[in-house]
């Protein structure tokens, strides 16, 4: 049976009080720290999250018309060829664009929908449901509503088609999708309008896009489309996700520096706490060998002293992070994924408490710093008591 001690737990506690300023510095550098490293891994964590989200509203394939490395609008007549394909359950013909708004130099994404038509996701089903979109009508994100407020478009905005005439079109309601990083750029009008704005024929769309009733068939059908269709390009729900995580890797790793910046300080402070040991600390042990303590209860004593330092400096670590990241929105970090364009992507970081991720900080700083306090005193404790105390 183990049996717990409370007079070395006792002493231990007496020990960092009697030391309570060196401790109180130790315990905040560390506390830093770990929250410093947690708050790293909590926001990769809930933007990876986001993104994931994100892709899975993606559509499943993709159809474009390129030439010369350019878009073209498509033949809206290859959609119904598409369907022939066995495995294919629905191929839709998108009418999008972007569309620069110079004054405050940024790109809104415009989508077309009928109302009576199925919608190519879920999420315009929701939005062609709620609102009737006529002629002169339209639905924003959050992002949008922003930058027109800002430029005094508040009911209605300006749209200047190819020939130089104005269209304007009223806004009916606010779009608020499951993700920001979704529908923050967003505005969705009727397909007539938005043919109007960019000049695109009636039997003309953007790309197509294509429904599979199997997932595991997606790239089998995707090539099937592009041995019919070799002049066009066919991407997959796939290829977009890696190509999304391929830029996270690439801002993550901004975060995987200062991550390694902070574990790098944090074995400077250990690698320090382990080369030295105190003048009083060496006499402390010195005392405690005099009067018959034993090696290893020497050693329990320090090892609770540092578990309880460290412990304590790890919970509030721990909880400053999902204060900063999940109740404060971690400002000025989240900036690295966000960037500073004037309709950067503002979302909120959704919950995701990872155990592994916990456990992994945990790993690598509390043992580290229980071993640091340890390993020193048992080189001390090994000595004769005369020896310690000359």
């Amino acid at each position: 049976m183990f049996n717990i001690n409370f007079h070395l737990i006792e002493y231990a506690i007496n020990t960092i009080l009697r030391s309570k300023t060196k401790n109180f510095f130790i315990v905040t550098i560390f506390s830093l720290l770990i929250f410093f490293l947690a708050s790293i891994l909590f926001i990769s964590n809930s933007i990876k999250y986001e993104l994931n989200q994100t892709v899975d509203a993606i559509p499943q394939i993709i159809v474009q018309n390129v030439k010369g490395g350019k878009y073209y609008d498509i033949q809206t007549v290859i959609a119904d060829e598409i369907l022939e394909i066995s495995g294919v359950d629905d191929a839709i013909p998108r009418v999008w664009g972007y569309y620069y708004f110079q004054r405050a130099g940024v790109n809104f994404s415009l989508i077309g929908i009928n109302s009576y038509e199925t919608q190519y996701k879920s999420s315009l089903n929701k939005v062609a449901s709620l609102y009737e979109f006529n002629k002169n009508s339209m639905v924003i994100g959050a992002g949008v509503r922003k930058i027109l407020q800002d430029n005094y478009y508040r009911d209605y905005f300006n749209f200047i088609k190819p020939n130089g005439k104005l269209k304007k079109i009223k806004i009916a309601g606010i779009f608020k999708n499951a993700t920001n990083l979704e529908s923050n750029d967003i505005i969705i009008m009727s397909q007539e309008n938005l043919r109007e704005i960019f000049d695109i024929k009636e039997n003309r769309a953007t790309d197509i896009v294509v429904k599979i009733n199997n997932p595991l068939e997606v790239s089998t059908i995707a090539s099937k489309i592009k041995r019919k269709y070799p002049n066009m390009r066919v991407v997959t729900n796939e290829d977009i996700k890696i190509s999304y995580e391929n830029i996270f890797d690439y801002k993550s790793g901004i975060f995987l520096l200062l991550f390694t910046i902070s574990l790098f300080t944090f074995f400077m402070i250990i690698y320090d706490r382990v080369s030295g040991t105190s003048s009083q600390e060496k006499q402390e042990i010195g005392v405690l060998k005099a009067v018959g303590w034993k090696i290893d209860d020497i050693l329990k004593e320090k090892f609770i002293e540092g578990a309880l330092i460290s412990f304590l400096a790890y919970i509030i670590g721990i909880l400053l992070s999902i204060i900063y990241v999940y109740m404060l929105q971690a400002p000025i970090i989240r900036l690295i994924f966000e960037g500073f364009s004037p309709l950067r992507t503002t979302f909120n970081l959704p919950f995701v408490l990872d155990v592994s991720t916990m456990t992994l900080i945990f790993l690598v700083t509390v043992p580290i710093y229980i071993s640091a306090t340890i390993f020193p005193s048992w080189r001390i404790a090994t000595l004769d008591p005369d020896e310690i105390l000359k």
